[in-house]
């Protein structure tokens, strides 16, 4: 009787962890496919970025290339320190300083820019 008790609850208990596994195998699974979505907008998300940097970029170099007094150095490089938390905040920020850019430029008069 107790070898047919000791065999019973070992049973359960393996027939407990192999559900237990499935569960775990389903709940892996899910969170990979979510971590597998995150990283494609994130990269989505970075193609977009960078192509918005190129743009303003173009833009101030379009704004600044009649300046023959001024030089303008190479592009701008992804900033490794940057969190991505915070990229729409980055992208925000451009705007006003490329206005400003603008306007130095402007101000700056027609002689000056010849």
């Amino acid at each position: 009787m107790r070898y047919k008790a000791i065999v019973g609850i070992a049973s359960k208990a393996g027939e407990d962890l192999r559900a237990w596994e499935l569960h775990r195998a389903k709940e892996l699974e899910t969170e990979i496919a979510a971590a597998q979505a995150a990283l494609a907008e994130a990269k989505e998300k970075e193609q977009r970025t960078a192509q918005a940097v190129r743009h303003w970029w173009r833009m101030a170099e379009d704004n600044v290339s009649r300046l023959s007094w001024l030089e303008l150095a190479d592009g701008p490089a992804p900033d490794l320190q940057a969190r991505g938390s915070l990229l729409d905040r980055y992208l925000n920020e451009v705007k006003p300083l490329y206005q400003e850019l603008v306007d130095a430029v402007l101000s700056l008069g027609w002689r000056s820019r010849h």
